[in-house]
C-alpha cells in the first residue's frame, strides 16, 4: 500500500502543502468499466473542490 500519495491538483480540499494528499482514502475509477490500459483512462473520484 502506498504511504505517500502526491497530487498536483491545487484546488482540491485534500491538497496539503502543495502536493501531499490528506484524504483518509483514495478512490480511483476507470472510464472503461473495471479495467484501464493507461492513466488517461482513470480519474480520482476522491477529488472535492476547495472553497478558494
Amino acid at each position: 500500500m502506498a504511504l505517500d500519495v502526491r497530487c498536483e491538483v491545487k484546488n482540491c480540499v485534500y491538497n496539503k502543502n502543495g502536493s501531499a494528499c490528506g484524504a483518509d482514502e483514495i478512490f480511483v475509477v476507470s472510464h472503461k468499466g473495471t479495467k484501464a490500459t493507461n492513466s488517461e483512462e482513470t480519474d480520482c473520484k476522491t477529488f472535492k473542490p476547495a472553497n478558494v
